[in-house]
């Protein structure tokens, strides 16, 4: 019976965005950058529950320092700890300690109570998306000049569908084969690929509205832009079966187009499943002896580990 009742009741503390402590282990926290922690709570679940008498606080953030007063900081009178305006700098382990009493009803003894509360909060990123297209066309030969010239002419009318969205076409491919198919012999097929990618020139300017969020306003606009593409493609489909006056020698090949979302990192900022299981999709800041340079998914380890700030973009 107990454990309905558990459960329910975590489902209503996580609604009021509060993180319980845990006196047996540290407990992981993920914050986005810019935006504030939630209440980190200096007591467990079951303790909440109780009355405490003469309770005393003491939050130690990872520099050391008493963080009670601290502008960044909000510490309230039951000892919840806010973190506002949430950077990188500030990942690291949060210690709370509670002291209170407990008296004895009959002697009225008073004993008192030191308890110690460890809570390691990361800063995270949303994941940059990019997509990986790959479509295929048929062309009466490999040979021919007219391959590299449809090529360059689909890269351009791509990108122009897309520009609005300041995203372009890049990484861009393609390779011709001959296949031997059963019912129609030797066929000739341009095998095609390129990355959507939502960092066209002008993408600063569109991120300037949104400072905070500029990961979400990048990733809504590739994902439209994909879209687009797959519905340009669908409409070629059809103005070539329907609308062209004279067969053309290269034709879309049907339900040849597959897009797939590729996951990039803000330097500093590195993925790992295992040690940030919680938050398996983040981009999760560096940790002390790590860093990310570039737009990898990986915090490499420093060959001489000297870094002991968090979201290192060189050793």
């Amino acid at each position: 019976r107990a454990e309905p009742k558990e459960e329910q009741l975590s489902i209503d503390l996580i609604g009021k965005n509060e993180v319980y402590g845990d006196t047996r282990h540290e407990v992981n926290v993920y914050v986005k950058v810019f935006t504030n922690s939630p209440f980190l709570v200096c007591m467990d679940l079951a303790l909440s529950q109780e009355k405490i008498i003469d309770p005393k606080y003491l939050w130690i953030g990872p520099d050391g320092r008493d963080l009670e007063g601290q502008r960044y900081t909000n510490v309230t009178e039951t000892g919840k700890l806010m973190v506002m305006g949430f950077r990188e700098s500030m990942s690291g382990v949060y210690t709370c300690t509670l002291s209170h009493k407990i008296v004895e009803t009959t002697t009225q003894e008073e004993t008192e109570i030191v308890e110690a509360y460890k809570f390691m909060v990361y800063a995270y990123r949303e994941a940059d998306h990019a997509y990986q297209v790959f479509v295929r066309f048929t062309t009466m030969d490999c040979k021919l000049k007219t391959n590299g010239l449809f090529f360059e002419t689909l890269n351009k009318i791509l990108n122009s569908t897309i520009a609005h969205l300041t995203c372009h076409i890049t990484e861009s491919s393609y390779k011709c084969h001959s296949i031997r198919t059963p019912k129609h012999g030797l066929q000739h097929e341009l095998f095609v690929s390129f990355q959507v990618d939502p960092f066209a020139p002008g993408w600063e300017e569109a991120c300037r509205k949104f400072p905070y969020d500029c990961e979400d306003v990048t990733n809504r606009r590739a994902q439209q832009a994909a879209e687009r593409i797959g519905k340009f493609f669908h409409q070629l489909r059809y103005i070539l079966e329907h609308e062209a006056e004279a067969v053309p020698t290269i034709q879309y090949v049907e339900n040849s187009f597959s897009v797939t979302p590729i996951d990039s990192c803000r330097p500093g900022f590195g993925k790992n499943h295992h040690t940030h299981q919680n938050c398996a999709s983040c981009c999760v800041v560096c940790g002390p002896g790590t860093y990310s340079p570039n737009n990898e998914v990986t915090c490499w380890t420093c060959a001489r580990p000297r870094v002991r700030m968090y979201g290192a973009k060189s050793c």
